[in-house]
């Protein structure tokens, strides 16, 4: 069995046990939790979007027609689910794009950023005049030198209006709670822009595999460029763990290079910010609440770090000065119909308590292990209150969930973190 075949086994038992065992997330929580994606790159959303089209294959003698180029795995994932928030899909109009960028250009231009002497094959691009209400240019190849290969892509999209601004001022950076093995870098730069460089794996759960370094550039107005390049050769294509070829400076000199200013002037213009009137039913909790009812419940003489809050939803890093608990409190309105059934022990492994308190708030413990890949446990306490707010309270013996154990048991007790879930002030001002 290959190293692949055994992760996707391991991945799908434990997305089966994941949701036997613990009640499900509304499908808000993926939106907030992208909302917290402030942290967060555009990289997928940018690969998604370019490869859910057809690619036009560069190549000798003619042009083939081939799908999702970037080796993505199939097609486009809702937008819900793409890391990083929405981008502008609005199709291209030419009163709005008076210029055009063809997917030989993208390819030709990609190739001239890279360092001399080495090769380059299966090249691919798309333009932005390929019809469809995804036209983001992009480009794809594989460079190859004495030293080994990797595989080089570039995607040019632009942010939605409203988006650019809230998201340049804290970057790409995700926190450590989520990709604990990212070393991750922001900068601001003269005229606005910003720029996040990032050494990662394929596998982001893991310190091991091939290695997948990215740069983001995102401009001042909007337009976001990224360039990505995983080591070994093609995403998924190798596991040996080899240094791509390019330094993380090379990749931001490409990134950087005004050779992609036509790139830049085929996308849509910006449009302006839509009113940011809310919902009547988009109640949401202010990430400062949560974090200061949070911390009042924490134990004195630790510390706090890697705090990572946005609506209704927090997590942070304790250190009781026995090892680092990451701690996380998700706040939900409206869940009793999502959680009607869930609130029980039924098929739930490991140990599991389910009680209803004097005043019908249903309450779950669970004492699991990680769904993750690693060793660490996870305790949980999730509550249901009769008109169906929720709070659930999570917590795991290290600082991420895939990350090593970093003490023998979570620093709460169960008692605490139910106190944390049945605290008041997380729904008053």
């Amino acid at each position: 069995m290959s190293p692949n075949e055994d992760f996707e086994e391991r991945l799908t038992r434990a997305m089966s046990r994941a949701t036997s065992e613990f009640p499900p997330h509304s499908a808000d929580l993926v939106r907030r939790s992208i909302a917290r994606g402030r942290r967060m790159r555009l990289i997928r959303a940018t690969q998604v979007a370019a490869a859910a089209a057809a690619f036009a294959v560069v190549a000798a003698g003619g042009t083939l027609m081939v799908t999702d180029a970037f080796g993505s795995g199939g097609g486009g994932a809702p937008e819900q689910l793409r890391p990083g928030g929405p981008v502008h899909s609005t199709e291209q109009s030419p009163s709005r794009t008076p210029s055009s960028i063809s997917a030989e250009e993208m390819v030709r231009t990609l190739k001239s950023l890279l360092p001399p002497g080495g090769t380059v094959s299966a090249a691919s691009g798309r333009g932005s005049d390929g019809g469809g209400p995804v036209v983001w240019p992009a480009a794809k190849l594989t460079y190859s030198t004495a030293n080994g290969s990797s595989g080089i892509d570039i995607a040019v999209a632009r942010l939605d209006a409203g988006a650019a601004d809230g998201r340049q001022g804290e970057g790409g950076c995700l926190p450590v709670e989520v990709r604990p093995y990212d070393k991750c870098t922001t900068r601001k730069l003269p005229g606005g822009a910003v720029l996040n460089t990032t050494e990662s794996f394929t596998y982001p759960n893991s310190d091991t595999g091939q290695k997948r370094w990215y740069v983001v550039l995102t401009t001042r107005d909007g337009a976001q460029l990224t360039v990505q390049e995983f080591g070994g050769g093609g995403e998924k294509g190798s596991a040996s763990g080899a240094d791509p070829l390019l330094s993380i400076a090379q990749l931001t000199s490409i990134v950087r290079s005004p050779a992609w200013d036509k790139a830049i002037a085929a996308l849509p213009a910006p449009e302006e910010a839509p009113s940011a009137t809310p919902s009547a039913g988009d109640k949401r909790v202010p990430g400062a609440r949560l974090t200061e009812v949070l911390k009042s419940h924490l134990p004195r003489g630790g510390t706090v770090s890697d705090v990572n809050a946005d609506e209704a939803l927090v997590q942070l890093v304790y250190d009781d000065g026995h090892g680092k608990n990451m701690v996380e409190v998700d706040v939900q309105y409206d869940q009793a119909a999502a959680l009607a059934g869930h609130m029980g022990c039924a098929d739930v492994s490991g140990e599991c308590e389910a009680t209803t308190l004097a005043d019908g708030t249903k309450v779950k413990k669970v004492k699991g292990q990680s769904e993750k890949g690693g060793s660490a446990a996870v305790w949980l306490v999730d509550t249901l209150r009769q008109d169906g707010r929720r709070v659930a309270v999570r917590e795991v013996n290290s600082y991420a969930e895939s990350a090593p154990v970093t003490r023998p048991q979570p620093a709460l007790s169960m008692d605490r973190l139910l106190a944390i879930a049945l605290d008041k002030r997380f729904f008053t001002g």
